[in-house]
Parts: structure tokens; C-alpha cells; sequence
């Protein structure tokens, strides 16, 4: 039964690399391959490449100094801050609201057994993220450090342990906040409210960590002696990468201990909390007129609906309007210091600061992606909205404009922000404000036809499309690639023709190809989603 369940379970988290749910059939062996390697590049290319720059940086002078425990304090704290960032979002939609709950709980399947396959996919999550950090940091460890046995178990050992602690803290967390959503009227809001502080408490610690970092390797025996002395529980969670027999038996017993007091806690609410409802305020009914509203506006406040009433998927595909605002912030206070610091690449009057902000900005709007799961979110549903007296290309039209208005709004306010700051001229600013919005309407555009063309109707949790799907993959990456594109090639052409010739360019490129994914979105990708 358990083994059913774990395969039914590593099937969905993996069921977009495999299996092609438009076509309705397996995909190919060349496609498999592409989207893994994709997968891997992304994941160990980059974000494995920065932590094993950084592992480089600390490797060989920790452990010449005799300090290597402090190397794996470091990295095993970054694999467990990274490991919780990736997996916490997870944890509280793919316990408590998968939508296959009511149906195993039905069955005569024990709960625990249904709870084991749930954390499953919650282990692997934080497994895969914490693992870009230690896998670098055990290579370049004894790439770098004499080999020794016990120090070889000593870190896979620790490896491990760091996987169950992320568990432990993520299942803790989901619980958390799963007990809070039970009792609270707006819990969405609430729910992502919270998660912004986690976001910008840890982004606060992460730019902190690397002042830190450096002061310690300028004073290293001074630090580590601080550490040993006022966090010892530190001390050992190093030394058990180090294989000390004393600290693998304390740093494991604390673990495996804590994990075990939060399995008998979440085994006792498990149940109460996935069948739960809320509890819903009796309101008085006052007569009144009835509101009669147009097609637009009622499909524009469906498709708004159900973007504020997922907190996952605000927070997934909504985070580039938080980041563009606070954007603006910086610029309004610092936009004179920082087209000072940019144009210093190629000197004043270079355009170099509009053209690195324009980039910035796409960067920041294509994380905002509500358009590619949007469909896929209609899940078995789908039929209800093709039955409605509109055409698909209104509901399509509808998705679209979320993402336009939850974008737009926030990257005008940014571009609001630079022309106060006066960081260009009228006309750089003029042209940086039409690539952007141009590139705004493109992403949109763009999100949308590859969420119409690769739907995933057949998803338990929601958080399968927003994050586990090719058409949020391709839309975030891709709008970052092209932003990095658009500075690199302004840093090795645009100088010559000027920023705003270099903008209008871009501006009608974008222009041009979002007329043609528009009528391609009108025509045929109505079709497609009318069959779908």
C-alpha cells in the first residue's frame, strides 16, 4: 500500500518531465532528456555553481587553520536556510490541501501511511534544494582537505541529517501555519503576508552573511574560538562533518529526536486539519440592488479571485510586483547614487544606467507569471469555463489581463519612481518607459500561449502547475535570460547607436512579436483550449 502510494506520489512531482498531458501520451525519450538536462543546468549550473565558488573561498583557508568544522558550520546552515526557503511554501498545500485527501482518507488506508507519502514529496523538495549546497561543499572539501575516512562518512552522514532537519522544520512551519489558516477570515492574505517577512527576513541574513563571512576569514581563530565557546551546538554540527564520533551521536540524536516529537504532532492533527473546512462568519442578508456587471469585468474578478485566494500562487507567480515596488523605493532615495555607480562601466552619457535598469526591471516582471499556470489551474474543471456563454478567447483574455494589470501597475509605479529621480534624460526616459511596457505586454503574452499550448489538467496539489511546470519554467527563465541578454549586447553594441536607438529597436521587436502572439492567442490558441 505504502509502496502504491510513494509511487503515485513521485509520479505527480515528476509527471511534467515525463508525460505530455496535452497529448494525453508519455513524452519522448529526447524530450525526457531535454527537460532534465534543462533542469540540471539550471540547478547545478548556477545556483550549484555560486555556492561552489563560495565553498572555494572558505575551503582552503578554514582548513589550514585547523577550523574545518567552521567550513561545515557554514555551508550546512546555508543547506538548511536554502533547503527550508525551498520547501516551506510546500509543505502546508501539499499535506493538508492535496486534492486526492478525501478520496484516500475514504479508503481503508492508515493515515499514517498517507501521511508518509505526502512528506515524501516534501522531503524530496527540500532534499534537491539543500543538496545544491552540500553536494559543492563535499566536492570541493576533499578536493581541497586531505582525505580521511571518518571524515568522508562524517560528511555524507551530516549531508543526511541535514535533509531530515529540513523536513523537521518545514513540516513544523507547514503545521504552523495550517493551525492558523484554520482560525483566521483572510488567511491567504495572512499567509503570504507571513511569507514575505520569511522572504525578507532571509534575504536580510543572506546579505548580512556575506559581510560576516568575510570578517571571519580575515580573523578566524579569533571567530571560531567565539562560536566554540558562546554556540557549541554550532561547534558540533561541524564537527560531525568532520566524522568526530561524540558529535555524530548528539547532532543525530537531537535531530532524528526532533523529528520524531514533530511526526507524533502532526500524526495527532493530521486528520483533523485535512478534513477541516474553517470555520465561516454568519452574516445578515440586507436587500439591495444587484450590481450588473459586463462579461470583461466578471471574468477579469473570477481569474482575480482565484489569484488572491491561493496564497501559493501569489506568492509563486507574484513576487516580481513586491520586488518592482520595492524597487521603485530604492530608486526614489538612491537613483542618483546608483546611475552614478552604473554609467562608472563605460563613463557619463554612456545610456549604460538605463539600459542595466531596463533589465533589472524585466527581470524583476518576469517573475511575475500568473498567465502560464492559468489554465492548468482550471484542472477537471476546465469544462465549466468552455460551457460559459463567452468565447475562449474571453477567458483567455481574462488571464491575460491579471497578469498585465499585477505587472503593469507595479512597473509603472517603478518607472514613476525613476523619472522623480531624475536618473536620465526625458528622452532615455521616454524609450525606457516603452521597452519596458513593451516587454511587460510580451511576457504576458508569452506566458500565456505556452500555458494554452503545455496545460497539466491533471494535478492533485496546485502547487504542480505554478512550480513544477514547463510553461512557469520557460516564461521566469526565459524573461531573465532576455533581460541579461538586453544589457550584454547594449555593453557590447548599444554604446555605439545610443540608449534610446537601442531601446526603440528592442521596443519594436517586442512590439511586433507580441502582435503576433496575440493573434495566434485569438485564433488558434482559442481552438486549443476549447479542445482541451
Amino acid at each position: 500500500m505504502l509502496k502504491a502510494l510513494l509511487k503515485k506520489q513521485l509520479s505527480e512531482i515528476f509527471r511534467g518531465y515525463f508525460y505530455d498531458s496535452k497529448k494525453n501520451k508519455a513524452r519522448s525519450k529526447g524530450a525526457v532528456i531535454a527537460y532534465f538536462t534543462l533542469f540540471v543546468v539550471l540547478m547545478v549550473g548556477v545556483l550549484g555553481g555560486m555556492f561552489a565558488f563560495l565553498a572555494f573561498a572558505l575551503c582552503a583557508p578554514l582548513t589550514q587553520a585547523g577550523a574545518g568544522w567552521l567550513y561545515f558550520t557554514i555551508l550546512g546552515l546555508l543547506a538548511v536556510f536554502l533547503g527550508v526557503f525551498g520547501s516551506v511554501f510546500n509543505t502546508y498545500a501539499g499535506l493538508y490541501l492535496a486534492k486526492d485527501n478525501d478520496l484516500l482518507l475514504s479508503m481503508p488506508i492508515p493515515v499514517r501511511v498517507i501521511m508518509l507519502a505526502r512528506l515524501l514529496g516534501v522531503y524530496l523538495m527540500g532534499l534537491l534544494y539543500s543538496g545544491v549546497v552540500m553536494v559543492p561543499a563535499l566536492i570541493v572539501y576533499f578536493a581541497v582537505a586531505p582525505f580521511r575516512p571518518a571524515a568522508l562518512f562524517g560528511a555524507i552522514w551530516l549531508s543526511f541529517l541535514i535533509s531530515v532537519f529540513v523536513l523537521t522544520l518545514s513540516v513544523a512551519l507547514g503545521y504552523v501555519v495550517a493551525k492558523i489558516s484554520l482560525k483566521l477570515k483572510n488567511k491567504s492574505f495572512i499567509t503570504v503576508l507571513v511569507s514575505l517577512l520569511f522572504f525578507a527576513g532571509y534575504y536580510f541574513l543572506y546579505f548580512k552573511a556575506q559581510a560576516l563571512i568575510t570578517k571571519l576569514v580575515e580573523n578566524i581563530g579569533q571567530y571560531s574560538e567565539k562560536i566554540r565557546g558562546a554556540a557549541y551546538p554550532l561547534y558540533l554540527f561541524g564537527r560531525t562533518g568532520e566524522g568526530d564520533p561524540i558529535a555524530v551521536l548528539a547532532v543525530s540524536a537531537v535531530i532524528l529526536g526532533l523529528f520524531a516529537l514533530v511526526w507524533v504532532l502532526i500524526s495527532r492533527s493530521f486528520l483533523k486539519i485535512a478534513t477541516a473546512t474553517g470555520k465561516s462568519e454568519k452574516k445578515k442578508y440586507k436587500e439591495g440592488a444587484a450590481k450588473q456587471r459586463g462579461t470583461s469585468a466578471a471574468l477579469f474578478r473570477k481569474e482575480m479571485g482565484r489569484f488572491t485566494s491561493s496564497p501559493n500562487y501569489m506568492l509563486n507567480c507574484g513576487l516580481g510586483g513586491v520586488f518592482l515596488l520595492a524597487l521603485g523605493v530604492v530608486l526614489l532615495i538612491r537613483g542618483g547614487a546608483i546611475a552614478e555607480m552604473l554609467n562608472g562601466f563605460q563613463g557619463e552619457g554612456s545610456g549604460f544606467a538605463p539600459a542595466l535598469l531596463a533589465a533589472a526591471v524585466l527581470a524583476l516582471t518576469a517573475m511575475n507569471d500568473m498567465a502560464a499556470p492559468s489554465v492548468s489551474l482550471e484542472g477537471k474543471t476546465i469544462w465549466l469555463a468552455q460551457s460559459l456563454p463567452v468565447t475562449p478567447w474571453q477567458v483567455l483574455r481574462a488571464k491575460l489581463s491579471v497578469q498585465l494589470a499585477l505587472t503593469g501597475v507595479p512597473a509603472l509605479f517603478c518607472l514613476l519612481c525613476a523619472a522623480i529621480s531624475r536618473m536620465m534624460t526625458a528622452g532615455e526616459w521616454l524609450t525606457f518607459a516603452a521597452l519596458v511596457l513593451s516587454g511587460v505586454l510580451f511576457q504576458a503574452l508569452f506566458a500565456l500561449m505556452l500555458g494554452t499550448k503545455m496545460p497539466n489538467l491533471t494535478w492533485t496539489s496546485e502547487l504542480t502547475p505554478i512550480k513544477q511546470s514547463a510553461p512557469v519554467a520557460i516564461s521566469m527563465l526565459g524573461g531573465m535570460f532576455g533581460s541579461v541578454v538586453l544589457a550584454g549586447l547594449y555593453f557590447v553594441f548599444g554604446a555605439k547607436i545610443g540608449f534610446v536607438g537601442y531601446a526603440l529597436i528592442f521596443t519594436v521587436l517586442l512590439l511586433a512579436a507580441s502582435v503576433l502572439l496575440y493573434r495566434w492567442l485569438k485564433k488558434k490558441g482559442s481552438a486549443v483550449f476549447a479542445a482541451l
